[in-house]
This record gives structure tokens, sequence and C-alpha cells, in this order.
């Protein structure tokens, strides 16, 4: 009996929307839009939160990171003409690292040189990044061809090396890596190794910009004994020496848990051993609850955006809904004359008002889907579509016409039957 009753109600409800179907479009219209940006600005949240956190994990959420930079105080050297200025970790800064430091599974330090990377005439600028085996699993590298560094190569200081991505495509185009060798400097590195492509990480941590593609890793070894840790800067008619000795150091800790206090630790050591500031310790993931933290933020400004296109959708309902009450008082009249009760006044109203909303919603959906992804390929950015947002903007929508459809109905329900009937006459 109930289901009868709820299949006839909706009968009556889809029969009145569909017999005023152009002034119905145009109400749904406010549900289609606010569907629509609602579903939208979720997904390009939620694609933008994605994107952040796997360039975050790419770094290692394990992991603690850090870089040498230079002092602030250093700046103002370059008006010396020529002179030396030396900053940043040192290998006796990495042991003191692996000696002290709690929970820490493995310490890895990496030593950047940038230079020409030639293979017969073909040159690519790069970097040579002297490395420690366990690099590659600590910073999550994929090799595609061969193999990366090994112990015996750092013990031996060979002169192997793996190279980048962009590297192994500009310096062997038509050739297999692995048969050659590239020249850095006056000296030859045979090629044991390929990894995959890194594209772009945040700034702060390993494979920042992409630095890896464009980058052959040697034995860290080999890199101290055959490089100078002096590179000269030119600026501005001005020459400066800096000399650093390690660049980045990444400590792997044991398990998620301890990285808070290991991280702690961590900053307490460098700054006792390098009180000019010379480093920065990046946390990756202090950076993910960050990144978490404002992917609430922004979901909630966005949702308040979204909102307020529903509230103008529901705004546009409810006066649809007041001009069909005017309009139908006739109807109303007779029903309640006839032993309708207010109840069964105000359902058919909700119900009429339920149809014009999860319409709108319905459409809306269609609109929500297809606009992230005209964004993603006009744009390029990405954009991500949950189901739990479907789900969530129809449900909103269907709140939304319920809520803006009481006034209207109980408006409804409470005409005087006598006086319905004498204003119809």
């Amino acid at each position: 009996m109930i289901a009868y009753r709820t299949r006839r109600l909706l009968q009556l409800a889809v029969k009145s929307v569909w017999s005023h179907r152009l002034r119905s479009v145009l109400t749904a219209l406010g549900m289609v839009f606010g569907v629509g940006s609602v579903v939208a600005m979720l997904a390009i949240g939620e694609g933008a939160s994605r994107d952040a956190q796997q360039q975050f994990l790419r770094l290692g959420s394990r992991n603690l990171i850090v870089r040498s930079v230079k002092p602030p105080e250093s700046s103002s050297a370059s008006a010396t003409r020529s002179w030396v200025v030396a900053y940043g970790l040192e290998v006796d800064d990495v042991e003191a690292v692996r000696d002290t430091v709690p929970h820490l599974a493995q310490v890895v330090a990496r030593r950047d040189i940038t230079i020409d990377l030639w293979n017969g005439s073909r040159k690519v600028t790069g970097s040579v990044l002297g490395v420690e085996p366990a690099y590659r699993e600590v910073t999550n590298l994929a090799v595609e061809a061969g193999r990366f560094l090994e112990d015996d190569d750092l013990r031996s200081k060979r002169n192997v090396c793996v190279l980048g991505a962009q590297v192994a495509e500009t310096l062997f185009p038509a050739s297999d890596p692995l048969a050659g060798s590239v020249r850095v400097g006056s000296d030859y590195y045979l090629v044991v190794g390929v990894v995959g492509r890194r594209g772009t990480a945040p700034a702060s941590g390993a494979g920042a910009s992409g630095e890896e593609d464009t980058a052959v890793f040697v034995p860290l070894t080999a890199a101290l004994e055959r490089f100078s840790p002096i590179i000269q800067i030119r600026a501005s008619g001005s020459r400066v020496n800096e000399r650093v000795e390690i660049h980045q150091v990444i400590a792997e800790v044991a398990t998620t848990e301890e990285v808070p206090a290991a991280a702690k630790a961590l900053r307490a050591l460098l700054e006792k051993r390098r009180p000019k500031g010379d480093f920065r310790v990046t946390v990756p993931l202090e950076l993910l609850e960050e990144a978490a933290r404002t992917k609430a933020r922004f979901t909630m400004v966005l949702g308040f955006i979204a909102g307020v296109s529903l509230l103008v959708g529901g705004i546009g309902i409810m006066n649809i809904m007041l001009a069909s009450v005017t309009e139908r008082t006739r109807e109303i009249g007779v029903r309640r004359a006839l032993g309708a009760r207010r109840r069964d006044v105000i359902v058919q109203f909700l119900a009429e008002t339920l149809v014009l909303a999860t319409l709108g919603g319905s459409i809306g959906l269609g609109v929500g889907v297809g606009l992230p992804y005209l964004i993603e390929q006009v744009f390029g950015m990405p954009t991500v579509v949950t189901p739990a947002s479907l789900v969530m903007a129809l449900l909103v929508s269907a709140a939304t016409g319920i809520v803006f459809g009481l006034y209207p109905a109980a408006r409804a329900a409470d005409l005087d039957p006598v006086e319905a009937l004498r204003h119809a006459g």
C-alpha cells in the first residue's frame, strides 16, 4: 500500500512538472549549474591534492632530506673579486648523522657537479650526481635498463655511471647506451644503467625540478676524488668561489611513526654542528600532512562557493513553487474540500520540488563530470572525479530541493478550502 501511494505520488509530481516543461527546465538550470560546479570544484581540489601528495611521496614519506644552502651572511661576498666561500655539509657531518640520530635505517649522501656531458659530438648540459648505491632505494628510482651503482663500484671508485632519462635520449638517440660511455671533463665513464624519467618534484627535495633526468649518477667516492669541491660563480663582473663538499643527505627512518623524533634529533644535531645555519631540513611527511590540511581548507572554500550556486538554484525553485501555489489555488481548494489533509498537500508539493531538484541534479552530474575533463584537456590541470563527490552532490541537490520547497508546501497547505474555492470562482 505504501509503495503504491509513493509511486502514485511521484507519478502525479512528474505529470505536474511535465505539464510546464519549459518553466521546469529553466527552474532546474539553477540546480544543474550548482551541482555541476560542486562536482567540478571538488574534482579540481582532489586532483591538485593528489598531485601534490604524489610529488611528496616521491621524496619518501620516511625520508629526512638535508640540503646545503648558502647562509645569508655570505651573500655580501659578491663584492669581492676572488675568494672562497665555504658552506654546507661535509663528510664528517654525514658520519655524525649516521652515528648520532636515532631510528635511522640508512643515510645516503649526494654531491652535485654541474658540467657538460658528452658522447662524441653530442652534448647535454646536466649534472654529475655522486651518490651511494642506496640512493636508488631511498628516492624510489626505477632502473629501466642495466643496473644501478653497486657497493663494489663505491669501494673501487670506478668510472661507471647510470644515465638519467633525458641524458640517455639526447646522447644516445639511436644506439644502446649500455654499449657506450660518457665523457665528463677529461674522464670517460662506462654506462652501466639507465633510470626512468622522473619529471618534476618539489624544489625542496631529491629529484627537484627534473634534475635527475638531466644527470648521470657516479659513485660518491669517485666524485669526491675526481671533482674539486670548489665551484666558481661569475655574476655582475665579480667572481666568487664556493666550496661545498656534500650537497644533500637523505636519511631514511625505520618507521613512519619515528619520523618526528628523528627529524627533531637531526635538526638539533645539525644546528649544533653547523651554527651558520648553512643547511635546510625537509621532512616530506610534514609536507604531506600540511598538504592534507591545505586540501581540507581548499575543499571548504570550494564547497562554500559551490554552495552559493546551489543557494541560487534553491531560491529559483522556491520562487517557481510559490508561483505554482498561486496558480493552483483552485486545485488545492478542491482537494482540501474533498478531504485531503494538510500533510497530503505538503507531501504533494514537496514531491514536485524533489523531482525538479533531482532532475537538475542528475543533469548537473553530467556537467560536473564533463567540466573536469575539459579543464584537464585545455589547461593541463589534474582533476579527479570521485564516486563520493557524485553521491554527495546528488544528495545535496535533493536536500536543497526539500529545504527550499518546505515554505511553498506549507503555504499551500495553509490555504483555507472555502477561501480557495471562492478565490477560484
